[in-house]
């Protein structure tokens, strides 16, 4: 496991699994569910992939742990 996040490739994915990460989001700032990201970065850090970007509404960043439920 790294402790530097090491990028991975978001568009990589298939579109389908790309569009599903990119609409089902949780805002922190605006305490909303799905308002969707843009600018999705992917990324793995201590053996855990991340996708992070920016929340579609208020332009805040937005995380999205993956779990092996996601897989």
């Amino acid at each position: 496991m790294s402790e530097t996040a090491i990028p991975r490739d978001f568009y990589a994915r298939d579109a389908e699994e790309q569009a599903l990460f990119l609409q089902e989001t949780w805002c922190d700032n605006c305490q909303e569910l799905n308002l969707g990201m843009s600018d999705p970065k992917e990324y793995e850090l201590f053996g855990i992939i991340f996708i992070e970007g920016r929340c579609n509404k208020c332009g805040e960043p937005v995380l999205t742990e993956l779990t092996d439920d996601d897989f």
